[in-house]
């Protein structure tokens, strides 16, 4: 179900912890599947349920409460911070040029696929609001509308 390469990355997290403590590694081993698949099907989190000797409610559990993992396909996943540090330093303003840029609104993905949009609380980079985080790895920093279409036109080049 999942690489050889991934089997092996999730296999170096298990090892941080103490023998029977598989447990720990979930968080870890969700993102590395992810990583490999885009988005954490039902057969995914089954499968690394099993990889871990866990029952599969407990994946289930840490898959749905976070919000990095995600639990359908997906686009680019640009997450906006839209708590109130950042509100007040024109991240409400970038959501709606975002939202229109794109077409969308939040947690809605763009007809072809590419992009989703999400909205998300603290980041911890207040004083560089507005923030988006691009696939839950990369941090862009104050966000003007213009640095929001280089982005969106640096991602769809990307996918091209």
């Amino acid at each position: 179900m999942l690489s050889p390469d991934s089997l092996k990355r999730i296999d170096r997290e298990i090892a941080k912890y103490p023998a029977g403590r598989a447990q720990s590694a979930v968080i870890a081993a969700l993102a590395i599947a992810q990583d490999e698949k885009g988005w954490l099907s039902t057969e995914t989190i089954d499968f690394v349920a099993s990889y871990l000797s866990l029952p599969s409610i407990l994946v289930y559990e840490v898959a749905t409460f976070y919000e990095m993992y995600n639990m359908r396909p997906v686009g680019n996943k640009i997450t906006i911070c839209t708590n109130l540090p950042c509100a007040l330093h024109g991240a409400a303003q970038a959501a709606v040029h975002l939202k229109q840029s794109l077409g969308i609104d939040f947690d809605e993905t763009t007809a072809d696929g590419s992009f989703t949009l999400k909205q998300g609380e603290c980041f911890g980079a207040c004083g560089d609001a507005p923030v988006l985080l691009v696939d839950n790895k990369r941090l862009c920093s104050w966000m003007s509308n213009d640095k929001i279409d280089e982005l969106i036109a640096e991602l769809r080049a990307k996918a091209n």
